[in-house]
């Protein structure tokens, strides 16, 4: 059995339809494990160092701030090569537009880099994730629920379509504005925290 490094980014953290339907797919624990969940803000050293191979990119700088700005829920999953390289097919690739039909990221991503969860990409690159997380955060015990079903609405094609138009600078000011709106219904932040997830989540799409 190999470790993988999961987490609920804060585009999946706080949007709880999202949260919950990506829960309900982790809790199934069909061929995996979860051995550890809990809440935990990133420093940006540690997200520096964990996207190391996207350093120089444009988007790097928003990247860390996206990982940093707010607390996520963070975890450690124990599976076999075969079920890791399954539950990344199930996950979808990376980029939303190009994540496969029916795959999680295409169901919850909002667009870009909003793609909802981490997941270690094989046993090697799990085991070099847990180590580094692991000087941070503790990764040997479950210390959150999450529930799998929420009253929240669940936005995303919406979003998905604001966030293209917001991107192509078409109606920025009216699409950002009815964007912050969506989610802020989906989640439960308000205040400074409220105003940190729309900032990180609006920054994917400048």
């Amino acid at each position: 059995m190999a470790d993988a490094l999961l987490i609920f980014k804060p585009d999946s953290a706080y949007r709880l339809a999202a949260r919950a339907g990506l829960w309900g797919w982790l809790s199934s624990e069909r061929d995996w494990k979860i051995e550890s969940l809990e809440w935990f803000q990133p420093p940006p050293e540690l997200i520096e160092n964990h996207y190391d191979f996207l350093q120089g990119r444009p988007f790097f700088p928003w990247l860390v701030d996206f990982m940093s700005a707010l607390p996520v829920v963070v975890g450690r999953v124990t599976a076999s090569t075969e079920a890791l390289r399954q539950m990344r097919h199930d996950l979808g690739e990376t980029q939303i537009a190009k994540a496969r039909p029916g795959s999680l990221r295409e169901r919850y991503g909002i667009f870009g880099g909003l793609n909802c969860l981490h997941l270690s990409d094989a046993p090697d690159t799990g085991a070099a994730e847990v180590r580094r997380w692991s000087d941070f955060v503790q990764l040997d015990e479950v210390k959150v629920h999450l529930d799998d079903s929420t009253e929240k609405p669940d936005h995303t094609y919406h979003l998905r379509s604001l966030a293209t138009q917001i991107n192509g600078s078409i109606h920025v000011d009216l699409a950002s504005q009815m964007f912050r709106e969506l989610i802020t219904e989906e989640c439960d932040l308000d205040g400074k925290k409220l105003d940190a997830l729309w900032r990180i989540t609006l920054g994917a799409l400048s």
